[in-house]
């Protein structure tokens, strides 16, 4: 009889700690599935996947793309997988005439300055007009075939990144043309903070156009809005511009880019280095073209390897043909560990013109172009601290800002 009562007993237990183990089982399964259900809802959706807005707007028009190899329409949530916005388009028989190729070219292969030739995409057969060297603008020839240019570039949110260039010169040939333009916006990386010396027009070149800070903090469909907004194309003329908006997508969301937007910006610390070491361009240190590590180190035969620990070699490779220093070991800093940035750092620069072994040959005439301004220079030269020569960016910066701000269209 004992022995029954304890068998029930534990029987009872049993079924008891199973019943909580289900429950608690179904708590977490569904917790799980709220999470991940809420993660795709807040997932970004970038304006080439919302085909339902603009294949309206394709209907009956002859169309021209400006694209490279960063305009995809992704098949999934985590940006992993995707097809080729114009693969796409020619299969839903949009009537594309041309594709326009930036720097880079139309598959993204082409060095860094590297001349893109004009040709034909060996995928769809369609002819593919470079916008870099000679021709950076549309000529009415090119364009005299067509209704609308849509617009998808990956863009990485800095004034010297040159997609931002050939935006301008397509809105201006196209508003030259009276030919509308769709901009298919995408997040910008480094779309969470705003820095950098104020471009003076007489720095004006195809590496930095408008009067903007380095770092301007907007997507390419905000930036196109204030291009038209400001009247900054030629002569003041206006184009005709939509621009299909994200959802989901605000500055401080943090973006990792499914797609090197180029050759020499692999992954997502390069890229968030990129507007501060995008100045040794326009000096004798190397910023790792010509490694595996670009835009993540610095260094130079002419630093000092007891100052500087970590060393490398640049030899050719994809993306750089003719890397700075070949076969030279520089002397440098490793940063691919360092913390994201949410500022332009100088201190780095900074150190390098102070270590070097001869000043008078540091600076190139580039540095200028980069820069925008021949004072960055100066100021660095004269030895002022990071703190100091920033302080004299604030006025420009504040009245930037508020230019901007009647383009935002994400907060």
């Amino acid at each position: 009889m004992r022995f029954n009562v304890f068998k029930n007993t534990v029987l009872l237990f049993v079924l008891v700690m199973i019943s909580c183990a289900s429950k608690v089982k179904n708590k977490t399964s569904e917790k799980a599935e709220t999470i991940e259900q809420t993660q795709m809802d807040s997932a970004i959706v970038v304006g080439a996947n919302q085909t339902e807005i603009y294949l309206p707007l394709l209907k009956g028009k002859r169309i021209g793309i400006v694209a490279n190899q960063t305009s995809v329409i992704f098949k999934n949530q985590a940006h992993t997988s995707y097809a080729h916005l114009v693969d796409s388009l020619v299969a839903l028989k949009v009537d594309i005439k041309k594709v326009f190729a930036p720097e880079h070219g139309f598959r993204g292969q082409a060095d860094a300055g590297e001349v893109v030739k004009d040709g034909v995409d060996t995928k769809t057969n369609l002819p593919i007009i470079s916008l870099y060297g000679k021709n950076k603008k549309p000529s009415a020839e090119q364009l005299k075939d067509l209704d609308l240019v849509v617009f998808d570039i990956q863009d990485v949110g800095a004034r010297f990144y040159t997609y931002i260039s050939s935006l301008h010169y397509v809105l201006e040939a196209c508003a030259e043309n009276n030919i509308s333009v769709l901009v298919l916006d995408r997040p910008n990386p480094n779309g969470h903070y705003v820095d950098g010396p104020i471009l003076e027009m007489e720095h004006k070149s195809f590496v930095g156009m408008h009067p903007i800070p380095v770092v301007h903090g907007m997507t390419i469909g905000e930036y196109a809005q204030m291009i038209n907004g400001e009247k900054w194309l030629a002569n003041g003329i206006q184009c005709e511009l939509e621009v299909i908006n994200m959802k989901h997508y605000n500055h401080q969301k943090k973006y990792s880019l499914p797609i090197k937007p180029s050759p020499n910006l692999p992954n997502d610390q390069a890229i968030n280095l990129y507007p501060s070491l995008c100045f040794f361009e326009g000096t004798n240190v190397s910023a790792g073209r010509g490694t595996e590590m670009q835009f993540q180190i610095f260094g130079s035969p002419f630093l000092n390897p007891e100052s500087f620990d970590f060393q490398f070699t640049p030899k050719p490779n994809f993306g750089s043909k003719y890397p700075k220093h070949e076969n030279k070991v520089c002397y440098g800093k490793d940063l691919r560990n360092t913390k994201a940035l949410d500022f332009l750092n100088l201190e780095w620069l900074i150190e390098a013109y102070q270590q070097t072994t001869d000043k008078s040959t540091f600076f190139n005439p580039f540095f200028s172009k980069l820069a925008g301004t021949e004072t960055l220079q100066q100021q660095i030269k004269s030895g002022l601290s990071q703190a100091e020569i920033k302080a004299t960016w604030k006025e420009g910066l504040d009245k930037f800002k508020a230019m901007r701000t009647p383009y935002l269209i994400y907060q």
